[in-house]
């Protein structure tokens, strides 16, 4: 004989049933006690006469539905998640193995396979704080989040890296982000120039009080800074001055969440995709970034409220080499030379000795051996403009919190290729 189970509810129907078949209750009653109508207490009664009480069970019970995973495929995704795709997450994982393996699962049928296996999620989930939210803005290139994220981006083995990067606010996009060793003005320069040159000029900027952004205010003021009555800005934000970009600092890392989750995500699923696609320097990493941050902008981008952008375009007349650059004041001494980190640089062919000098160090991502510096020398007679190129591989130009006086000195690394 077969064996039958039965649940409670379908226990006590029986016992119902049993009754009104034994005269003890009448069909009335046995229908309200069970919470049927007479015609489906008949119907169960029936059932229960010729089936016994298998009539009372579901036809489906036990059966394997037509649409359940085949096993074989449950064991290829625990065993790719336990392989190549180690560390991803639950709808990271659906994603790829969409993508690379042709197995088509929801995430939630990837969460029930890996659950189902003992395999919990990697990223762990802390109970949420209460924080008041701050709307969206709700136009594209109203506001526009940076921030630098440091990490070991290439792999447990592979070298700490800074991915210095935008979100808009509004959108969630990533218009330009780039890997550098280090967060520095040299990187932040190189972000806002891709932003102005693929987007536009943005209205404000978002970021943290980094020293790239303000001056120490622990540091002693220069002659300038005490005759001007306040610090001279740093590189960048004479930059943002000039492109008419408020800048607005955060005090917190929660006051621009946006960024910082968006950091969460990268070294969760960007992390992946390079240890997936072999990549294993920082040149390699930039090459590859366009194309990650376009599936990323694809995934993750949404519809701003206002459907126009609020992007502008440079000012006419302004070339991005000459606002996107390092500029320093010097003088000419009465031998036509000019001192620049340490350095004398003949200004042979200029008679103006004793004359200030704008030095502007053009922020370039050749690979070229030589880097155009353009000097634009302030005379009470005339303005003359002289074009030279200076070896950029022996001559590194700046350190990240240089302000712009005689005494500051910095140091940059050669710039990479970037697409």
């Amino acid at each position: 004989m077969k064996d039958i189970t039965m649940n409670g509810k379908e226990q006590r129907r029986a016992l119902v049933l049993t009754a009104v078949i034994e005269g003890r209750l009448t069909a009335g009653e046995g229908a309200e006690l069970m919470s049927l109508s007479q015609r489906q207490e008949r119907r169960l009664r029936h059932a229960f006469l010729r089936d016994g009480p298998a009539g009372l069970v579901h036809g489906n019970r036990g059966r394997q539905p037509v649409h359940a995973l085949d096993v074989g495929i449950r064991e290829r995704v625990v065993t790719l998640a336990e392989g190549i795709y180690a560390g991803c997450n639950d709808q990271h994982l659906s994603e790829l193995l969409a993508e690379r393996e042709a197995i088509a699962l929801s995430r939630s049928s990837v969460r029930r396979i890996l659950r189902a296996a003992g395999r919990r999620s990697p990223q762990r989930r802390r109970a949420p704080r209460h924080r008041s939210r701050r709307e969206r803005m709700p136009q594209a290139g109203m506001l526009l989040q940076v921030d630098g994220s440091r990490h070991q981006w290439l792999g447990p083995d592979g070298p700490w890296l800074t991915l210095v990067g935008a979100i808009d606010d509004a959108t969630g996009d990533v218009p330009y982000a780039l890997f550098r060793e280090q967060e520095d003005a040299q990187g932040y320069l190189l972000l806002l120039r891709e932003v102005v040159r693929r987007r536009g000029v943005p209205l404000a900027l978002y970021s943290d009080r980094h020293k790239i952004f303000q001056s120490e205010a622990r540091v002693p003021l220069t002659l300038e800074e005490e005759l001007a009555g306040k610090p001279l800005p740093t590189q960048v934000r004479r930059v943002l001055d000039e492109l008419h970009i408020t800048w607005i600092g955060a005090r917190s890392p929660q006051a621009k969440g946006r960024v910082e989750r968006l950091w969460r995500t990268l070294q969760d699923r960007l992390y992946q995709e390079l240890r997936l696609a072999n990549i294993s320097t920082l040149e390699q990493a930039n090459a590859a970034l366009p194309a990650l941050l376009s599936r990323h902008n694809a995934r993750f981008r949404q519809t701003a409220a206002v459907p126009d952008s609020a992007y502008r375009r440079l000012p006419a007349g302004r070339r991005p080499a000459d606002v996107f650059c390092f500029r320093y004041w010097r003088t000419v001494s009465k031998d036509n030379v000019v001192s620049l980190e340490g350095r004398a640089l003949s200004r042979l062919a200029l008679n103006a000795a004793r004359t200030p000098v704008h030095e502007s160090r053009c922020v370039n991502t050749s690979t070229a051996a030589l880097l155009c510096t353009t000097r634009d020398v302030v005379s009470p007679a005339k303005v003359r403009r002289v074009q030279t190129c200076v070896p950029s591989a022996a001559e590194p130009w700046a350190r990240s919190q240089h302000r712009q006086h005689p005494s500051a000195t910095t140091t940059l690394s050669p710039l990479p290729t970037v697409p």
